[in-house]
């Protein structure tokens, strides 16, 4: 007897976002301080399960050891892409032939290995400026090595497109340092592709200037200048090779992004989530920024066109999460119901869907 009434009680402090069940009302209150469950959590079209990434979802739905229900009706009606339930069959072969993206749909990336093929200057689109909203720009970069092993990276390549796959910038870059190991099997870089190339202080002021739109960066950081959005992978990383200082707040980069991440919290390769979430194979071979800046930049959109629920306000900080609780009394959070809990949590991480709230189109 005492057994069930402790199992019922279990079930009464289930927490609605996860499904975790806890002895005590108490515990789910502080499990519900820390877990941030919000509605741009991914969350499974069958069951509603709220989990912290896709690939915590997909092993939810097709992993190792899925949940039978779910991984049931997934497997009639679940696209393998962006893990979306439809409605029946028929409508899933639909939405998987628009879902699933083709990598011959942006044009034969060989013709852009050749020095003829690249821009060395900025192609803006003067139509698509005067509307004066943050535009979307995806940086790619391609590394040689420096340093007397060769494992010092030295930008030696790098691209910039806008958010309708046009090349806005792609030039190869004379780094400051010698280059001992030009990685040709996978940049295709010769060293004569270098040598009459543009030196690396000048391609971060060209890129610097265009992200920024010609305004000083502490203008950017404070809020009050309009610059772009900057997509890609690593993208810390190919910035601090490049020199070019970019505000946190307008960079999106798959390889950080919460729900693109393991359910250990590493980055995914930008090589898997492309097949993950796109459907085909990058970076086999010679390979191609350009490539890259497609990819990161199709993950993105597809990220960002989620429609997920409003909240009070668009992302929440540690402190901003604990204090949504703090506004309320221990013994009254242990009065609320469940779903009640899960309204008042707020996300820990800023979710890109919010940036099409902040984009109208022109």
């Amino acid at each position: 007897m005492d057994n069930r009434l402790e199992s019922s009680e279990s079930c009464r402090n289930k927490c609605a976002g996860c499904f975790r069940q806890f002895n005590k009302m108490e515990h789910l209150v502080d499990h519900m301080r820390t877990s941030y469950h919000s509605a741009h959590e991914p969350i499974c079209g069958v069951c509603g399960k709220h989990c912290r990434s896709f690939e915590s979802l997909r092993e939810h739905l097709i992993g190792p050891l899925p949940k039978l229900e779910c991984a049931r009706v997934f497997g009639v009606r679940g696209c393998n892409f962006c893990l979306t339930i439809l409605g029946n069959p028929s409508s899933l072969r639909a939405h998987r032939a628009q879902c699933q993206f083709s990598k011959a749909s942006y044009g034969l990336l060989s013709s852009r290995m050749s020095n003829l093929g690249l821009h060395n200057d900025f192609k803006i689109d003067s139509g698509r400026e005067k509307y004066g909203f943050p535009q979307v720009v995806a940086l790619g970069c391609k590394m040689v090595g420096g340093g007397s092993d060769g494992t010092l990276d030295l930008c030696a390549r790098v691209c910039l497109i806008d958010d309708n796959e046009n090349t806005i910038f792609h030039s190869y870059v004379k780094p400051l340092l010698p280059v001992t190991n030009y990685r040709y099997d996978t940049t295709g870089i010769r060293p004569e592709f270098l040598r009459d190339a543009m030196p690396v202080k000048q391609v971060q002021r060209k890129i610097q200037d265009y992200l920024c739109n010609g305004e000083p960066t502490w203008k950017i950081r404070s809020g009050s200048g309009k610059a772009r959005i900057l997509v890609g992978h690593g993208t810390d990383h190919d910035l601090e090779c490049l020199g070019v200082d970019y505000p946190t707040h307008m960079i999106r980069d798959t390889a950080k992004y919460p729900p693109l991440m393991k359910t250990s919290k590493l980055s995914n390769s930008l090589k898997y989530l492309t097949q993950a979430y796109l459907g085909y194979d990058i970076q086999t071979g010679v390979q191609d920024p350009y490539e890259d800046c497609v990819a990161t930049l199709r993950i993105y959109m597809r990220m960002q066109s989620q429609v997920h629920g409003a909240e009070d306000y668009p992302v929440s900080t540690d402190a901003q999460n604990r204090n949504n609780f703090a506004a309320w009394r221990q013994y009254e959070l242990e009065r609320m119901a469940p779903d009640q809990l899960l309204e008042i949590s707020r996300s820990d991480y800023y979710c890109w869907c919010l940036d099409s709230q902040k984009m109208p189109e022109p």
